[in-house]
């Protein structure tokens, strides 16, 4: 019986990638404006590279490639870049198409919401805080100083904890087969790929269900539990 739903945040639950890069791309414009001599396109390119080395949410990321293109820091170059970021940031920062009404959905199934994120805590919170999706979930889980990242045990040992359940009662919802979905079903977890906002791909790796709209949680949860 599915009495709960845990659910990555970004790009399960929230548009992250699509955001990123309009954000970014403003930010490179913004500092090109300012007198950083690079391309754009090269200027993007080599900045989503220094979020793969150094993480997406890394906050001195503009920092770093002032210093690396321009060869010192220009604050007014930074300063220009991160209100740009932000500003795109606050029209662009968005749910997927039938997020809401699903999580509307499944709390009138009286289920109990979760999220499992390997974002930094204080972000996801902000993240959930701007979008008005704080109150639908029981629980949150996200990167602290001592909190190992999927798919390590530890968080989604933590979401179980807080919830009081077994593995068997959880449906697990993610877009990353190496992170999410592994993770997840080695507790025993039922899992779901989410392909709408599927970034990393491993064929290798499969969920026990596949989704293109996560409103087609509500099916799903609803044919697990009347076979049972």
């Amino acid at each position: 019986m599915i009495k709960a739903v845990l659910f990555d945040l970004d790009n399960t639950l929230i548009d992250f990638m699509k955001m990123k890069r309009s954000c970014s791309e403003a930010a490179i414009r913004a500092m090109i404006e300012s007198g950083l001599k690079i391309d754009e396109q090269k200027g993007i390119k080599k900045l989503f590279d220094m979020y793969e080395e150094y993480g997406m949410e890394n906050q001195s990321i503009f920092d770093r490639f002032i210093r690396e293109v321009h060869g010192k820091l220009d604050y007014k170059m930074l300063a220009r870049a991160i209100v740009a970021y932000r500003r795109v940031k606050a029209g662009h920062l968005m749910p997927y198409p039938n997020a809401v009404k699903t999580l509307i959905k499944l709390k009138e199934r009286s289920l109990k919401l979760g999220i499992v994120s390997d974002a930094p805590v204080k972000q996801a919170w902000l993240r959930l805080a701007e979008l008005n999706l704080c109150d639908f979930f029981d629980v949150v889980v996200a990167k602290g100083p001592k909190t190992k990242m999927k798919p390590h045990a530890m968080p989604f040992k933590k979401a179980l904890e807080a919830l009081d359940m077994t593995p068997a009662e959880i449906l697990f919802v993610g877009d990353n087969p190496e992170r999410d979905i592994i993770g997840a079903k080695k507790l025993g977890m039922r899992t779901v790929l989410a392909k709408y906002g599927q970034v990393i791909h491993n064929p290798k790796v499969k969920a026990d269900f596949e989704i293109n709209d996560i409103s087609k949680l509500l099916g799903i949860i609803d044919k697990l539990n009347s076979n049972e």
